[in-house]
């Protein structure tokens, strides 16, 4: 009988803001993703996430054994501390330590960042390397991954989203797996090519469905003929506010030639769009009003406090722009991360009127909290499942949770800082969809995942925040209160 060949299987998936006052610790990565061995596998099977795509390997490769090390992953947010990560790479060693390996393959983010390294992907990688210097290690990337030069060279094979919203998680894994496998199999020995030019780009015109990355992605595509085995554009995630912060192109060919071609070529072409990233500016009490021209249900979004670029909930300025409104028609407001407000609101009972102050509640940087008298409407326990095209089936933890009412306003105050991109989002706090003209969401391009085909219009504002559009005013004011 011939032995079945042994992949190692782990996963750090984080993206960190060095802006964001709320660090990611154990808690953090607990409540959404924190497995290991086959419950990793078996928690992501069906799902639209990496390990769906190990777990489907697993399921139709029987000469293969696959065996999972620590499978983490939690939401943006500030450093991770480093003794936790350090903690995190000495489990995945101890686990690969001692035994043969066909080959590793690893679902990581790129743009992670601890108190103390800026790069803990890249050491994660060296330790692996140093330990296993002959086994073929493959790995997958976010599009807004900050790569560092020093990376590609560790690696035999890797995949990058192509999307974003990132609706290809699970496809991506596979692509990675499928090369990696056919280099353990002795099929190819691709080559890569690799540059990182430093420029900071905002992904707010970064959507893959038309504008400067549609056509870029849709140029690489062309372009992955003949020996050109992957072409991957990374648009960097310059909240990290690292070295490695930035734009860059990876190409794997089947020669060191074919591969620097394309990437010259490549690289080029994305150098000539960087002006086209640049969004517009819109305040606000401007965006609103700009929705609100078309009719129907229309959203602002408001990406300075994106919960998925590591946002804090708690900036008040599309708040206080909305009350300002006055608008009579059906409005939602989501969300803000209180858990002393949900505290209050439950304990006051459904029905209760509360004088609250919202927002502003962790720093004064992003603006003064919001005065306001609302009604307690409804609360919740804060599970939903994410039933939009985005991390399909994945459980979403927001803690309990409380809905309040001022005037045709609903305003979702959870207790952890939770996105709100999914429809489940809306169904598990009582919003009629059908019934609402304005939503305020506290997103940015992941929303439209689920929601573009829902809204007549999707107007995106900039205001104070840790992931603002305006990355040199948030360099200025992170430098004003001592960060960054």
């Amino acid at each position: 009988m011939t032995q079945r060949k042994r992949l190692a299987v782990a996963r750090f998936w984080y993206e960190g803001n060095a802006f964001c006052l709320q660090p990611a610790g154990r808690e953090d990565f607990e409540r959404r993703e924190w497995l290991r061995g086959q419950a990793g596998l078996d928690a992501a099977r069906g799902k639209a996430t990496e390990l769906a795509a190990v777990a489907d390997f697993q399921d139709s490769r029987s000469d293969w054994e696959v065996r999972a090390s620590r499978c983490a992953s939690a939401q943006p947010a500030g450093p991770v501390p480093q003794p936790f990560f350090q903690a995190y790479v000495d489990e995945v060693l101890d686990d690969l330590r001692g035994q043969h390996w066909d080959a590793i393959y690893l679902s990581l983010h790129g743009a992670s960042i601890t108190d103390a390294d800026d790069s803990p992907e890249l050491s994660l990688l060296r330790a692996i390397r140093a330990e296993h210097p002959r086994v073929p290690i493959g790995a997958s990337f976010d599009l807004h991954a900050n790569i560092p030069p020093a990376l590609p060279p560790l690696l035999s094979c890797s995949a990058s989203y192509r999307t974003y919203p990132h609706i290809d998680m699970r496809e991506t894994a596979a692509r990675c797996l499928e090369r990696l496998i056919a280099i353990a199999e002795g099929g190819i020995r691709p080559v890569a090519a690799f540059r990182n030019g430093g420029a900071w780009l905002q992904s707010a015109n970064m959507r893959t469905d038309a504008g400067p990355m549609a056509d870029l992605q849709a140029l690489a595509r062309a372009r992955t003929v003949g020996p050109l085995r992957d072409i991957a554009l990374h648009g960097g995630f310059p909240y990290a506010n690292s070295p490695h912060s930035g734009a860059s192109v990876w190409v794997w060919a089947d020669t060191g030639e074919a591969a620097a071609r394309a990437l010259d070529e490549i690289y080029a072409a994305y150098e000539a769009r960087f002006a086209d990233f640049e969004p517009e500016l819109i305040a606000p009490a401007d965006g609103i009003r700009q929705a609100l021209r078309t009719p129907g249900l229309v959203a602002v979004t408001d990406p300075a406090d994106n919960p998925l670029s590591g946002g804090i909930g708690d900036t008040p300025a599309l708040l206080a722009a909305l009350l300002a409104a006055g608008l009579e028609e059906p409005s939602v407001y989501a969300s803000l991360a209180d858990p002393g407000v949900v505290e209050c609101a439950r304990a006051a009972g459904e029905g209760a009127m509360l004088d609250l102050r919202l927002g502003g509640r962790r720093t004064p940087l992003y603006g003064e909290p919001v005065a306001l008298r609302a009604r307690v409407l409804r609360y919740t326990d804060g599970v939903f499942v994410n039933s939009g095209p985005m991390e399909t089936g994945l459980a979403v933890h927001c803690g309990p949770t409380v809905v309040l009412a001022v005037g045709a306003a609903q305003l979702i105050v959870t207790t952890h800082v939770a996105p709100c991109n999914d429809p489940a989002f809306f169904d598990l706090h009582g919003i009629d969809l059908a019934r609402t003209r304005l939503l305020c969401v506290k997103a940015k391009n992941h929303f439209r995942a689920a929601f573009a085909g829902r809204c007549r219009r999707i107007v995106d504002i900039d205001a104070p925040g840790p992931a603002m559009l305006d990355l040199r005013a948030l360099r200025r004011m992170a430098g004003a209160a001592g960060a960054g």
